[in-house]
């Protein structure tokens, strides 16, 4: 289907950060043809389908570089406990969770996600391969790796069982157009030197991005530098498993050697600036990360951790908190901050020849963000007005490979409603809320 995109204000995210006040695009089926002003958009033009944008910004779908999309079961709860991850996630979550929480749940998330403008993410968590039915059901595009840790869970009846789910759980996904199947241990300190050299391999086997939660915790830091005198990034230089496909969420506390080694080896790096904050473990370096040449994405943790998986929200923290940290009004521009959401988190993914920007033989993810609300009047800068004023609320339109998902800020083939009731009845059978509110007497 060929489709025509009149009258937006386009941002292209290119390498030159061109933008068209009064633009078109043409897309062909998963593709994007071209992109231009209105004045040059050809006379004679023949298409299946014309979108008046009516002055909407046009710009790449946001991509989300780390959550866990099957915890959304766990939001709200007991957030203000300092001890609330043994308190209540990990006892819930051995208790209840199961094929059909963390399916139905994932497609809450992808929804979530889908209608604030986020076309692309990189999850971890467990039961990955109905996680993966479930983004390829909504069609969404994203990285679904299996969670490795050292001990029993609850899809994997052995310690570091997630290593054999996730060999035999990446190749059913090799070929597809969306959805890559990965791997992802859990921490550091929560895995054997073996298991994360063989998930560096697998991930190497089968050519796609793994994951790993890094320099997060005070007591990982301490843990590394009293039993080995390492910080957890040297730890992992020396047993060989820095890569330009190895994306390290969090990496809140670095030293300056950590960040000349993530610079060496092309190490990606998913920073979660709400998720961060909310437990207040402090302000990562991305500033220092950035100057430094590294690639660095945003991402929104867990459903549990930092409450939304809207990126609108991200920017926005980003923003007040890198700037109130560097003590610095100027620091990240808002079209930098706009960039780290779509082709930098593209790039954290490894997929920024196909995503993360408007042009021409990209795939067509895109959104478009209404200016008619009223938080959206008067713009003297899109970019601006996208990290300061928006909210996924403005998100009008979304299209995945060329498939519109989300129009005039309803999904085009779920109905949100019943993707709640679902979740409800999943959350009812296992008796998820009767637990939650023992838990929390």
């Amino acid at each position: 289907m060929k489709i025509v995109i009149k009258n937006a204000w386009i941002l292209t995210m290119n390498e030159q950060m061109d933008q068209f006040p009064k633009g078109y695009m043409i897309t062909d089926d998963e593709e994007i043809l071209e992109v231009g002003a209105m004045d040059s958009l050809p006379n004679e033009l023949t298409y299946d389908k014309c979108i008046d944008a009516k002055g909407a910004i046009l710009l790449p779908g946001m991509v989300n570089t780390h959550t866990h999309i099957g915890m959304i079961p766990f939001r709200s709860l007991g957030d203000d406990y300092p001890d609330r991850l043994r308190r209540f996630l990990f006892p819930l979550e051995n208790e209840c969770m199961n094929e059909q929480l963390a399916y139905t749940s994932a497609k809450y998330a992808i929804a979530e996600m889908q209608l604030a403008g986020v076309t692309t993410f990189f999850d971890m968590y467990y039961f990955e391969q109905q996680l993966a039915e479930a983004a390829e059901e909504m069609h969404s595009r994203g990285i679904l790796a299996e969670t490795v840790i050292d001990s029993v869970t609850v899809d994997v009846s052995d310690p570091m069982g997630g290593l054999q789910y996730a060999q035999k759980f990446i190749p059913k996904w090799q070929g597809n157009k969306r959805i890559q199947a990965s791997v992802a241990p859990h921490a550091p300190y929560s895995n054997t030197i073996e298991v994360l050299q063989q998930a560096d391999a697998l991930s190497q086997k089968y050519d796609v991005p793994w994951m790993m939660h890094v320099s997060e915790m005070d007591f990982e830091m301490d843990k590394f530098r009293n039993e080995r005198n390492q910080s957890p990034i040297e730890f992992l230089e020396d047993i060989g498993v820095l890569s330009p496909r190895f994306v390290a969420a969090h990496c809140i506390h670095l030293s300056d050697n950590d960040i000349e080694l993530l610079k060496k080896y092309d190490v990606k790096v998913a920073h979660c600036i709400g998720a961060n904050t909310k437990s207040a473990k402090g302000v990562a370096r991305v500033r220092d990360l950035l100057s430094a040449g590294i690639t660095v994405g945003l991402g929104t943790d867990g459903p549990s951790s930092g409450n939304t998986l809207d990126l609108f929200s991200q920017m926005r923290l980003f923003a007040n908190f890198h700037k109130t940290y560097l003590q610095d009004r100027s620091a990240f521009p808002a079209e930098e901050i706009v960039r780290l959401a779509t082709i930098g988190g593209a790039a954290v993914l490894g997929m920024e020849k196909q995503i993360g920007s408007i042009e021409a033989g990209k795939q067509a993810d895109f959104i478009l963000v209404e200016t008619d609300s009223v938080n959206m009047f008067p713009i003297f800068d899109p970019y601006s007005a996208l990290v300061y004023s928006a909210n996924g609320g403005n998100v009008r339109d979304v299209f995945i490979a060329g498939k519109q998902v989300v129009t005039g800020k309803k999904l085009v083939d779920f109905d949100e409603a019943q993707l709640r009731i679902e979740l409800s009845e999943a959350m009812g059978q296992c008796g998820f809320k009767t637990k939650a509110l023992k838990a929390m007497e």
